[in-house]
């Protein structure tokens, strides 16, 4: 690699170029950490996809038309935050790349949603930016379609590398595009052959093109230090009907001691390599000094953007108001006006008729009446829909043939059904759920964590959430899976008993505004519980009192959540009528009750009576309400699962693992004797 060359044939091009790598290489040597050997492996191609193609307004981060950029080797941020710096991003001042991974700086180790404008997901594990892609460019479909293209029309742009590909999301998310046909969006493999470990070689022989071509792709080869040959595959990229991929040749910590090996991955901090780089590039300027016309000609790109912004505003305005109220409605994330009524009529209804539902037929039940209010649901299923019952007849199947579908087949993907939607609600203008097994939520973990560590309000219908899936077994049969989904931050875990409060769950999803919310629905039928019409969203406030004591004194609290619900009302039926005064607490959401205030916790959870916990689940996570909460030790219990489950019908297992009004009846009756319960 002759940089001389490099610098002689576009002297113009590689002075803007060289401000990225120069800028990578000051700020990892002032954190001393960080990647260096990316971003100035790929600052030829930011280069001329920022100052060539990407349509965007430094000025306007929000528009909601710009093109999207996706670092999906989120590792090489820097490539990221000299960017927004140099074209313009009021957020990205200098000094920001100066505490580059500093408390408290907007230039987080990996891009953090959230923190900057310009940062559109948040790429720290490898292969998530390239998922989510496919969940932006899904979306810009799917509102393509229902505002015309004279309102939505872009592209989005990413950046992989080889670690990318390896995870297995990628292929998911590849697969999906490809047969989807997502032609808006453009993936640029940055092809340096080099990881952390050494040669890629050393773990992986897989051709990425023909990978790519076999999924459905279009794909180039070209080489990453040819500016013209970028331009080129760009501007074929945009003009073919597939979603495309640009294997592009680069040198990873090019000019660099450590160019094309793998210390070129990490942090470059030596400061005599570090001069020796920049005098190959032909750059005499201090740290972060970037001379007045290269910061000109990047602040020209990033104005570039304006005009373009200014026509579609004019475009926006042509539109009836009615049609630009609904447009600005969905992209700030408000719920409809008639979401709320249409709540509680579905309510009211199942509070009078009493059906006995399975709590996934409930929620189909919901989005039937929800869907047709509130347009911008995106639903799917991985490969589960009539188990899931996530499809209403309304939605129509989106397709290559049909943009305006707004119900997706994501076939056995769930962690790539996870991802994109996270890229659908990242994108804005959509609200998407997607449905498995709950069970499944290992499948799709990596990105569920990602929704609650970004705030945005995906929701996830987790059918088949205990063993009450019966014969199907252990495999399928959730156990664990309320505790570790409860142990994620900003994730709301709601487990309804009965319709009514499906219905009042679904609100709470499609309400939240920076918080994921996971659906835990049963397989087998529910016995209505709420028969009496509240215009109130019980579920919201986390837990409340179902029923009461009435056979005198209350000496227990029984409290459980879903299908336990109804053993918790048998179980107080018997200790009723042995004078045992007993009041069942319902408790959908523990998030939502641990957020209200003092006093009506106390309310719900006085100190004094026995306490005994009931779910088809693990214990763990109960003692804080068993324990805490005026709780006592020694005058609590739980009745669950302490292991794994079995292939039995859903009856049978209950009985044999001792979840039984009965069993809990039992256990309330050895704790008012004064023996420890389990």
């Amino acid at each position: 690699m002759d940089i001389a060359d490099l610098r002689a044939a576009h002297p113009d091009h590689w002075r803007l170029s060289c401000a990225i790598r120069c800028l990578a290489l000051d700020a990892v040597a002032a954190a001393n950490s960080g990647h260096s050997g990316m971003p100035m492996g790929m600052a030829d191609i930011a280069t001329v996809l920022f100052g060539k193609h990407l349509k965007f307004d430094p000025k306007a981060p929000h528009w909601p038309d710009r093109d999207r950029f996706i670092l999906s080797n989120g590792h090489g941020s820097m490539l990221l935050y000299a960017l927004l710096h140099l074209t313009g991003y009021e957020q990205m001042p200098l000094q920001q790349l100066k505490d580059f991974r500093q408390w408290g700086s907007r230039t987080a180790g990996h891009p953090e949603y959230g923190h900057a404008e310009g940062i559109e997901t948040t790429t720290g594990p490898l292969g998530q930016g390239i998922a989510n892609s496919v969940g932006f460019a899904i979306a810009e479909e799917v509102l393509r379609a229902r505002f015309g293209a004279k309102i939505i029309d872009h592209h989005t742009y990413v950046f992989a590398g080889d670690g990318c590909l390896m995870e297995g999301v990628s292929q998911e998310a590849i697969a999906l595009a490809g047969m989807q046909q997502l032609s808006r969006l453009i993936v640029v493999f940055d092809h340096n052959g080099i990881t952390i470990d050494g040669p890629v070689s050393l773990a992986d022989r897989t051709d990425q093109v023909e990978r790519f071509a076999a999924s459905g792709w279009h794909v180039q080869e070209i080489d990453g230090h040819d500016p013209e040959a970028i331009d080129a595959a760009l501007t074929a990229a945009k003009a073919d009907p597939r979603p495309s991929m640009i294997a592009a040749r680069t040198h990873i910590a090019i000019g660099h001691a450590a160019q094309d090996t793998a210390k070129g991955h990490g942090a470059l901090t030596d400061p005599q390599q570090l001069l020796a780089a920049k005098e190959a590039y032909d750059w005499p300027y201090g740290p972060f000094e970037i001379p007045d016309d290269v910061k000109a000609g990047w602040e020209a790109f990033g104005a570039r953007g304006a005009e373009a912004h200014a026509d579609w505003t004019a475009r926006f305005e042509k539109l009836s108001g009615t049609r630009q109220a609904e447009f600005n409605r969905i992209f700030t994330g408000a719920a409809p006006k008639k979401l709320s009524a249409t709540i509680r009529a579905l309510k009211k209804q199942m509070a009078e008729t009493a059906p006995k539902l399975a709590s996934r037929a409930s929620s189909e039940k919901v989005l039937e009446v929800v869907n047709p209010v509130m347009t911008e649901t995106v639903g799917g299923s991985a490969d589960l829909t009539g188990s899931n019952n996530t499809k209403t007849s309304d939605l129509g199947i989106h397709s290559p043939e049909n943009r305006a579908g707004r119900y997706l087949h994501y076939g056995v993907r769930e962690h790539g059904m996870a991802a994109a939607m996270n890229g659908m609600a990242l994108h804005g203008g959509i609200r998407p759920y997607g449905g498995t097994f709950m069970c499944f939520t290992d499948y799709a973990r990596g990105a569920m964590r990602l929704s609650a560590l970004m705030g945005v309000p995906v929701t996830y219908v987790m059918t088949h959430d205990s063993i009450g899936l019966g014969e199907d077994g252990p495999t399928h049969q959730p156990v664990e899976h309320l505790a570790m989904l409860r142990a994620t931050p900003n994730m709301n875990v709601i487990r309804p008993a009965d319709a009514v409060e499906v219905a009042e769950a679904w609100e709470c999803a499609l309400t939240s505004e920076t918080t994921p919310t996971v659906l835990a629905l049963s397989r087998q039928g529910l016995p209505a519980v709420r028969t009496e019409h509240k215009m109130k969203n019980l579920t919201a406030q986390g837990a409340y009192v179902l029923a009461d004591a009435e056979a005198g004194k209350r000496q227990a609290i029984l409290m459980a959540t879903g299908s336990e619900v109804s053993v918790a009302m048998g179980a107080r039926d018997i200790l009723e009528a042995d004078g045992i005064g007993t009041r069942v607490v319902s408790m959908p959401c523990w998030e939502f009750f641990e957020a209200q205030d003092e006093p009506y916790r106390k309310r719900v959870l006085p100190g004094g009576p026995v306490r005994v916990a009931v779910e088809a689940g693990i214990r763990f996570g109960w003692d804080r309400w068993l324990y805490g909460e005026r709780g006592r030790r020694e005058k609590s219990g739980f009745v669950g699962m302490h292991g794994f489950g079995a292939s039995a019908p859903a009856g049978v297992l209950f009985e044999e693992f001792g979840i039984t009004a009965e069993a809990v009846a039992q256990t309330v009756r050895d704790l008012l004797a004064g023996k420890r319960a389990g």
